[in-house]
């Protein structure tokens, strides 16, 4: 894990602050407005341009814990989501919709590297990313829609058109730029040229649109602080109670250890980028819900990175287990 990943936690709050200080100080709200949408769909881009859904044949040889992450990512995880917005934030409809669109979508990038700290089962946890990836996309409008009620106020054509712009078009897009690059180049020149140089532009784009998040709703923030912090018991709830749901359902199934350390961190991280954009997308004068969901990945990326040296596996796993598979 690189320096820049492991401080991720504290570069997002540092771009949050700044943003901040930059909306109520300097009046930039209509320019930097215009850049969050943008910001974030080129980093997805970057995001799916990493995925190799070639291999998503491998989890063919898990099939215990690809069940067992897919039920608890999207049927547990969904209804503890509900569980916990209804109880804890039942007064708030625009924070209780930011933890709901946190909460039902799966992480489909740095579980991956908290995956091989902890010397879990990286080839499997690859081969889920795409897996992953393809039923938060059909069933997030569902859950919006289901679980969030009243609060959601949305209609299902708006919520659809959302998830296209914000999945399914930078997924188009990357995968068109994967397959062109391999067949005129190569698969070596675009691993060098295409899949490495986004790699690096995910975590940039990420902290530019924090940034320009907070200095576009400056005024919001401020004016809802406290009900942000009434996040902080759901989501110390939810990273406590997944992370044990997990654990015990790997010694009930008697999953090696490299598959129990990638089914807890499957089923724990989450999607913040892809929750952000979705939000920014589809309840554009409700910034509120936008803004909640930066509050995630400043207690998530914590939680990651202290489960990866609880769970890890103290003995070394085969290469074949550990590797990340190739671009």
């Amino acid at each position: 894990m690189s320096p820049a990943e492991r401080l991720q936690s504290l570069f997002v709050a540092v771009a949050a602050l700044v943003g901040l200080a930059a909306g109520v100080l300097l009046p930039i709200e209509a320019f930097v407005g215009h850049l969050v949408l943008p910001a974030l769909l080129v980093m997805l881009a970057a995001v799916f341009v990493q995925m190799n859904a070639a291999e998503v044949g491998a989890v063919r040889r898990a099939k215990t814990l690809v069940a067992i992450s897919l039920v608890v990512n999207f049927v547990v995880v969904p209804a503890l989501a509900w569980a916990l917005g209804q109880g804890l934030l039942g007064g708030q409809p625009d924070v209780r919709i930011g933890l709901l669109l946190l909460l039902v979508t799966p992480c489909t990038d740095w579980y991956l590297v908290f995956t091989a700290i902890a010397r879990g089962h990286t080839g499997i946890a690859a081969a889920l990313l795409p897996v992953n990836l393809i039923l938060q996309l059909l069933l997030l409008p569902v859950y919006v829609l289901l679980l969030g009620g009243q609060a959601a106020m949305v209609d299902v054509g708006t919520l659809a058109e959302s998830v296209l712009l914000v999945l399914v078009v930078p997924l188009v897009i990357a995968l068109l730029l994967r397959w062109t690059s391999a067949r005129f180049k190569g698969i070596d020149w675009r691993t060098r040229h295409v899949v490495r140089p986004a790699g690096n532009l995910v975590l940039p784009l990420l902290y530019v649109a924090v940034f320009a998040m907070f200095a576009w709703q400056a005024r919001t923030v401020l004016d809802h602080g406290s009900a942000l912090l009434t996040l902080l018991p759901p989501l110390l709830i939810f990273f406590t109670v997944v992370p044990l749901l997990s654990t015990l359902a790997a010694k009930l199934f008697r999953l090696p250890a490299a598959e129990r350390v990638t089914l807890v961190m499957t089923t724990t991280a989450r999607n913040s980028p892809i929750a952000l954009a979705i939000a920014v997308a589809a309840f554009p004068d409700r910034p509120l819900i936008a803004v909640a969901l930066v509050v995630g990945p400043l207690l998530e990326l914590p939680v990651l990175a202290l489960l990866s040296q609880l769970i890890r596996v103290r003995t070394t796993a085969p290469e074949s287990e550990r590797a990340v598979p190739s671009q």
